[in-house]
């Protein structure tokens, strides 16, 4: 991936067990809802068909106005699935995975936690996508056993 949100149809290797069948919510996804504030549920994923799966991937999510577009349809979508519409997030300002200068703490400290060292030069030489998958796979809340082989993707271990 890159920093082009644009460039819509890669996946991360270690998404390769889930992407095939797009069963679960992939991170070119996850990173467009944080942008647009909607949680979309693995239960609202599911109800998705693979083409409209594919809309959710391919289309832009960059300009402000792109988010607000995404943001409606996926609403539409949505309520049209289930007859409710999906929750909102709260948008960040100035998201973490936006600044290259700052490792988040909990990057930072689940790094630590599998006995990696992450530096703030190899943070900022990841892309956003990437920076991103980082923040997700660290949270306490996520199925995390993804961030090892995160770390070997994106070259921060061998």
């Amino acid at each position: 991936m890159s920093d082009n949100q644009g460039e819509n149809l890669s996946f991360f290797q270690f998404e390769a067990d889930f992407v095939q069948d797009l069963r679960c919510i992939p991170m070119q996804v996850r990173m467009k809802l944080d942008t647009c504030g909607v949680k979309l549920k693995l239960t609202h994923w599911h109800q998705l068909t693979v083409e409209e799966r594919e809309w959710l991937m391919a289309a832009p999510c960059e300009t402000l106005e792109e988010q607000q577009a995404y943001r409606q349809g996926l609403r539409e979508l949505i309520f049209a699935k289930t007859g409710n519409f999906p929750k909102d997030l709260d948008i960040e300002p100035d998201p973490p995975w936006m600044d290259a200068t700052v490792i988040p703490t909990v990057v930072a400290q689940k790094a630590e936690s599998v006995g990696v060292d992450l530096t703030l030069e190899q943070w900022a030489k990841l892309t956003l996508a990437q920076r991103f998958a980082l923040i997700k796979l660290s949270r306490p809340s996520h199925e995390n056993h993804n961030f090892v082989p995160a770390l070997r993707e994106f070259q921060i271990v061998s």
